[in-house]
């Protein structure tokens, strides 16, 4: 018989970083129990990680948290671009690429932005905002050890302040806690890909007479070139606060212990190209770039999520962005199989969507590390050889040719050539303006704590659509809105002008139906109407919600 636990939780998250708590977050908004342990004793304190995608800017829209973000990142607001230059001094080098959206061109596929939001200014605001909707957040308590049976996962936790050893009873746990994950070690799910790709020392310093170097180039981060002291400049404030990525090469034998304070700052005055430059360093770090994938994300009760997953190169921010959005699909899932509207085989999907993502996404990010000849990356011969151009098709236009979708092409890319958003099974939902009575709506903002069904209010077809849907909900206790778009009094949404066509935007029909999830991905779509629109419904909730 299983001793009573101390806590009895939904799920239990192991790892509070960006991860973890965007996890918390998104669970908290679907109104989840849920526990989260950090072994640190609190968010992060180095400024890193910065680069928020427009994707996940779009889900923290969602959540509710996209105005503290862009207030925690007003400092950098007018950054972008990155540079590559021998020196800062005078005028050499060359933008690699000067805006992160020239021309304004990303309005049309999206209600959000990139943002440029340091870790150690994010975290705090997904804490607070985590702790807001009840998350129970516990830092400088550190996973011992878990079990799991057919019921549940069985965890022992250890707080740090009090050395006290309790335990967590949960349905499900998530393990967020970083490359080294102990979880995935102790699971025994190993890794594949390229491996280790490079190494930096990351440090952080003040100088009052760099922003005058500098001047009026406000980019996100200089890449630079000297031979004898190359690496990577990143603003913290674009006055004194600095950070610089100084190459660390361990597979010679150097040691952290040789980066003492005075060859770092004789490295960063030579770097910059200023040799009486004021360098007082604050601060320092080590990291490792890697390129790998987890072999599969879940094992019985236990998912892998953010690094624990996968490792990628940082250029693009990639990493963090995909471990945000893996949080992101797992938590509807798990909220649906909790609350009994899904059943398991919804979270086996969680693996057969979000690995293949990752695994494009690494090669990716490698590749954009070429391109950019990152600081100490000399890569192996078929490393970050891929494919090159663009990124917004894989920030927006990935997709899920498997899983919990219905009419998906298996044999697609997940990653398409182009930016198709038209509305195909296991896409990302396209952006529309709507009116939602009297407020400007974007389409995404229709998505989050349930299945959508989206038809048309002046066709027949689209009538018999909603209903259909409304029965089901109804009857079944599915989490599913029927939303109506057109004129007149049945519409739950209207156009916002007279051109617009929801059914032409999303590639079907006046008579047409589509199924958008709770992350905004697209389940089905029919073209047209049908004989029998609740029993269509019906199967394809099947599929979608229990795998049948």
């Amino acid at each position: 018989m299983q001793q009573k636990a101390d806590h009895q939780v939904s799920v239990l998250v192991v790892g509070g970083s960006l991860v973890g708590l965007s996890l918390s977050l998104f669970l908290g908004r679907l109104g989840v129990r849920h526990m989260l342990v950090e072994r640190h004793a609190g968010t992060s304190i180095h400024p890193r990680g910065r680069g928020n995608n427009v994707r996940t800017m779009e889900l923290y829209r969602v959540a509710g948290v996209e105005p503290d973000i862009r207030t925690a990142a007003s400092l950098l607001a007018e950054n972008h671009g990155i540079m590559q230059t021998p020196t800062l001094v005078g005028d050499a080098g060359e933008w690699l690429f000067k805006e992160i959206d020239p021309g304004g061109g990303l309005a049309k596929f999206s209600p959000s932005g990139w943002c440029l939001c340091s870790q150690n200014d994010l975290e705090p605001v997904l804490r607070r905002n985590a702790e807001a909707l009840g998350g129970d957040l516990r830092y400088f308590h550190d996973l011992e050890s878990f079990e799991q049976d057919a019921e549940g996962v069985t965890a022992y936790v250890r707080d740090r302040d009090s050395d006290e050893l309790y335990t967590v009873r949960a349905d499900y746990l998530v393990a967020a806690d970083g490359p080294r994950s102990p979880v995935r070690n102790r699971l025994g799910i190993g890794q594949s890909g390229p491996g280790d790709l490079f190494a930096n020392v990351s440090i952080t310093f003040r100088s009052k007479l760099l922003a005058g170097i500098v001047g009026d180039r406000r980019f996100i981060c200089c890449y630079l070139t000297n031979p004898e002291a190359d690496g990577a400049l990143l603003p913290i404030d674009n006055k004194e606060n600095w950070v610089f990525h100084a190459p660390w090469h361990p597979e010679h034998g150097e040691t952290l212990e040789e980066f003492t304070e005075e060859r770092l700052q004789r490295h960063i005055r030579q770097a910059v190209g200023a040799p009486d430059l004021d360098v007082e360093i604050t601060g320092r770090a080590s990291w490792r770039a890697a390129e790998r994938v987890a072999d599969r994300y879940a094992h019985d009760r236990v998912f892998l999520a953010g690094d624990s997953a996968h490792e990628m190169s940082p250029t693009g921010a990639f990493g963090s962005n995909t471990g945000i959005q893996d949080a992101h699909n797992l938590a509807w899932k798990l909220s649906a199989v909790l609350e009994g509207w899904a059943g398991p085989g919804l979270l086996e999907t969680y693996d057969a969507e979000r690995r293949p993502v990752a695994m494009a996404t690494s090669a990716r990010a490698s590749t954009r590390s070429v391109e950019h000849s990152h600081p100490g990356f000399a890569p192996a011969p078929g490393v970050g050889g891929g494919k090159r151009g663009g990124i917004l098709n894989i920030v927006l236009a990935y997709r899920y040719p498997e899983g919990a979708v219905v009419g998906a092409d298996p044999t697609e890319p997940v990653v398409p050539e182009g930016m198709r958003l038209t509305a195909e099974p296991g896409s990302r939902s396209p952006h529309m303006w709507l009116r939602r009575a009297g407020e400007r709506v974007s389409t995404l903002d229709l998505y989050e704590r349930s299945l959508v069904l989206l038809c048309d209010a002046g066709s027949g077809a689209g009538q018999a659509w909603h209903a259909a849907a409304r029965r089901i909900a109804d009857a079944d206790g599915v989490r599913l809105d029927a939303h109506r778009i057109g004129a007149g009094a049945d519409a739950e949404l209207a156009l916002e002008t007279e051109d617009d066509d929801w059914a032409a935007t999303h590639g079907t029909s006046a008579d047409g139906a589509v199924l958008v999830r709770p992350d905004g991905f697209v389940a089905w779509r029919a073209s047209t109407g049908a004989a029998d629109p609740e029993a269509e419904l019906r199967r394809v909730l099947a599929t979608v919600l229990h795998g049948n």
